[in-house]
């Protein structure tokens, strides 16, 4: 073999059980937490798309600035999908909280 140029094969072979445990722990770990942190940041974009959306329910304005009629508007509708939307937040921003609290606890690093 050239000068300087390591056996990696072979040196993969001859590591020891404790050697290839940290290794796999290693690989093991830093997918858990690749996708751990985005499951987390999954969830904190719902959240933000439906805040927008919960705020757009309340946008009457007229359909076009020329215009004097506002865009139909059914309070039923209305108070049925606000209600749909803020238990829906609720519901995830516990998820939020619970994932941000746990991923926390499992790699010891601050979200």
């Amino acid at each position: 073999m050239e000068s300087g140029l390591k056996p990696r094969f072979i040196e993969s072979l001859q590591r020891n059980n404790d050697q290839i445990r940290k290794d796999r722990a290693r690989t093991i770990g830093a997918d858990s937490e690749l996708i751990y942190r985005r499951r987390v940041e999954d969830i904190e974009l719902k959240i933000k798309r439906l805040e927008r959306e919960q705020e757009g329910l309340i946008d009457i304005s007229p359909l076009d600035r020329n215009s004097l009629t506002f865009a139909d508007f059914q309070p039923e509708a209305f108070v049925q999908k606000d209600i749909e939307y803020s238990l829906t937040l609720r519901n995830l921003n516990i998820q939020l909280e619970i994932a941000v609290k746990r991923f926390e606890y499992l790699f010891g690093k601050t979200f």
